[in-house]
């Protein structure tokens, strides 16, 4: 590939943390090498070392990042928010919209975990319970106030996590759903998931209901 980065600074350094993102989302990290990554960007491999220190510090800087924005993003989502119904619906529509807009990062995260040395892991883990907290907190309130029924707010916490995440492994672009019918499915599911029982009974009943009247009709 010829050279078509140039030598300024940040442009180049925004240009190998993108192809980086890329390499690594569809090699993996290990199987990634800084010639590839150098290739990738147009400059020579010895030149990566202006910007980058090692393959290490740069993929622990794209997880560190991602999970920065993270925060950020969500922080923003509940600001203004104080009921625990409010927050929590407000935490299912940001979580799913970020992993369906921001995949690859995502995906990197996650799988890469177990690429960070011991000192950037533990790093990552402690960022990745700051964000667990943030959703921890909602359901310990609501709780609190009777608006949810949780049996363990961590057991909960990771279950909610798992499922929102999972559409990492299916979503594509453009399918049969739209967004906010894809937000709308993950709200229901979370939501019936903390409801109080008497709720769902009432639900229960309801249906009940209604499938005896059009057994009687």
């Amino acid at each position: 590939m010829a050279r078509t980065i140039g030598s300024h600074g940040p442009t180049t350094l925004e240009a190998i943390r993108k192809a980086g993102v890329r390499l690594i989302f569809e090699h993996g990290y290990e199987a990634m090498s800084l010639r590839q990554l150098a290739a990738e960007v147009g400059i020579q491999a010895g030149s990566l070392y202006n910007h980058i220190s090692t393959k290490q510090d740069l993929l622990f800087d794209l997880v560190q990042d991602h999970i920065n924005d993270l925060l950020r993003e969500l922080d923003l989502a509940l600001e203004g928010k104080a009921d625990p119904l409010e927050k929590l619906r407000a935490f299912v529509a940001f979580h799913v919209t970020y992993h369906m807009t921001r995949k690859r990062e995502v995906f990197i995260a996650n799988s890469e975990l177990r690429s960070l040395d011991a000192k950037n892991y533990d790093a990552v883990v402690a960022l990745r319970g700051a964000y667990e907290q943030r959703l921890a907190q909602i359901l310990t309130d609501g709780a609190a106030d009777g608006a949810f029924e949780v049996v363990d707010i961590q057991v909960a916490t990771f279950a909610i996590l798992a499922l929102l995440t999972g559409l990492c492994t299916w979503y594509r672009p453009g399918g049969r759903l739209t967004r906010n019918a894809i937000i709308a499915a993950h709200e229901k599911l979370v939501l019936s998931g903390v409801a109080p029982r008497a709720a769902i009974g009432q639900a229960s009943h309801g249906s009940d209901s209604r499938r005896a009247a059009v057994a009687g009709s």
